[in-house]
């Protein structure tokens, strides 16, 4: 995809959605505050859920932070886009409340490094569990013959066609073309329309050469009612044109080359 850049600021906008996460959360901030304030320029904060108010350093916050109180809970995605919606700092960032930073290192020059690069839509780092384990965040189409290899006989992925929401980091300019994620998956889902459609632009994934770790787990996995949205996200994901255009694309490109991935 040829873009014309428009005039953005330098910095990041990270954006955090907390549902009682407030541990978690100023945790996080805490660590921004001390390694990617160079990074970070500006924090928004929406709690989806009643929660206490995040405490500064005793320097106070060395990026803007924004907080928004919702009065009635909103999906994954329409909370990010929300909070998104005008952002003017040239690199945007999705983050979760259970991700934690390894170490002294900033992530996130890594992150907006790998996006300067052409043809990047986005960048991930490698995520680990709390015991340094690396997780499958890297996945191929979730077509229903994947996810019964993957799930029923074990098998790895062929490809890299998305990448979960968990850290992302995407130039301003392509987050605004793709309008965000689609507000229509409420949960679950929204990250690999978001990939998919950032790559029948022609846009890649890359990943970084850091790590974050991730703590969370997927909640379908222990609750009926997030079971139940995650299934209706994947049948909303397999009836869109989006994933019917893509798994042409990507199984295409796939024979062409042999396997696809990230850069």
């Amino acid at each position: 995809m040829s873009v014309i850049q428009p005039l953005f600021q330098p910095g990041l906008v990270v954006s955090v959605v907390s549902h009682g996460h407030g541990d978690m959360v100023q945790a996080l901030l805490l660590q921004l505050a001390h390694v990617s304030s160079t990074s970070v320029s500006r924090v928004v904060l929406t709690q989806n859920l009643p929660e206490p108010e995040p405490v500064p350093p005793a320097s106070g916050w060395p990026f803007e932070l924004l907080r928004v109180v919702n009065v009635v809970p909103l999906g994954f995605g329409t909370n990010h886009n929300r909070a998104l919606a005008h952002a003017t700092e040239a690199f945007v960032c999705v983050l979760n409340p259970d991700v934690a930073l390894v170490g002294n290192s900033d992530p996130f020059k890594a992150l907006i490094s790998a996006c300067g690069a052409p043809n990047i839509g986005c960048a991930y780092p490698v995520q680990i569990d709390p015991a340094g384990r690396v997780q499958g965040s890297e996945r191929e189409v979730p077509s229903p013959m994947a996810l019964l290899r993957r799930r029923l006989l074990g098998r790895q992925e062929m490809r890299v066609d998305w990448v979960n929401a968990a850290c992302l980091v995407l130039p301003s300019v392509v987050w605004h073309a793709l309008n965000g994620f689609d507000e229509r998956y409420f949960m679950y889902c929204e990250d690999v329309d978001l990939c998919l459609r950032l790559r029948l632009r022609g846009l890649h994934l890359a990943k970084a050469p850091v790590r974050v770790i991730h703590a969370g787990q997927r909640a379908s996995s222990r609750s009926l009612k997030h079971l139940g949205w995650h299934l209706q996200s994947l049948w909303r994901l397999w009836r869109s044109p989006v994933y019917t255009r893509a798994l042409q694309l990507l199984t295409a490109q796939s024979a062409d080359n042999g396997t696809i991935g990230a850069p």
